[in-house]
């Protein structure tokens, strides 16, 4: 079981819901600013610390050494939380999955397998984990996903160049993807980029 934290809609009613993935060696506490910054009051944000230990923080998979196996077992945690999230009343296609870094590369391989369709999906500045094994293992779903990805030109992290082509993959086979990019490194873009990510969250609920 991953470790949660539901933050409450201002809209008591309401049952929509983001599901937050942070990056490696960070956890949910690095993303408490993000509901005030979003500044949606009908939306529920449940953030999620991943599975193992990393200096203080935590990480999805070990990217020094078997990303693989580590994607997968934390692919089946995140199946088992969003699997949850629908028994207690916030169902896929009323929920947006988002991730930053390493959580954006477990954004989209979730978003592209489960076999719902989520309201959204957003990944920031990450990148496509085994393009060729993830086409073959598309969801009956994917192609009517909605994904916002964006990446900084400046990322000293995760370079900006294969990022952009593993999205141009994806939109070539198919996949419905609205690309950003900005001027920026490993981070998100204040208030710009903000905006980027409201309007497209608003887009999949209107």
């Amino acid at each position: 079981m991953l470790e949660t934290e539901l933050m409450a809609a201002a809209d008591k009613a309401s049952r929509r819901l983001m599901v937050v993935l942070h990056g490696l060696g960070d956890s949910m506490e690095g993303y408490r600013w993000l509901p005030p910054a979003l500044n949606l009051s009908w939306m529920n944000y449940r953030l999620v610390n991943a599975p193992d230990d990393y200096y203080g923080g935590f990480s999805w998979y070990d990217y020094m050494g078997d990303a693989a196996s580590g994607v997968m077992r934390s692919r089946k945690l995140l199946f088992d939380l969003l699997d949850q999230q629908r028994q207690e009343g916030f169902l896929t296609d009323q929920t947006i999955l988002f991730g930053f870094s390493q959580g954006c590369l477990m954004t989209l391989d979730v978003g592209l397998r489960y076999p719902h369709r989520f309201a959204g999906v957003v990944g920031i500045s990450g990148h496509v984990h085994d393009l060729e094994g993830t086409l073959k293992e598309l969801s009956p779903v994917a192609k009517q996903q909605q994904f916002l990805v964006t990446h900084g030109l400046f990322d000293p992290l995760i370079p900006f160049a294969p990022s952009k082509q593993g999205v141009r993959a994806l939109q070539q086979n198919g996949l419905q993807i609205e690309w950003h990019e900005f001027a920026k490194d490993h981070t998100i873009a204040g208030e710009e980029e903000i905006q980027v990510i409201r309007d497209f969250v608003k887009r999949c609920f209107a």
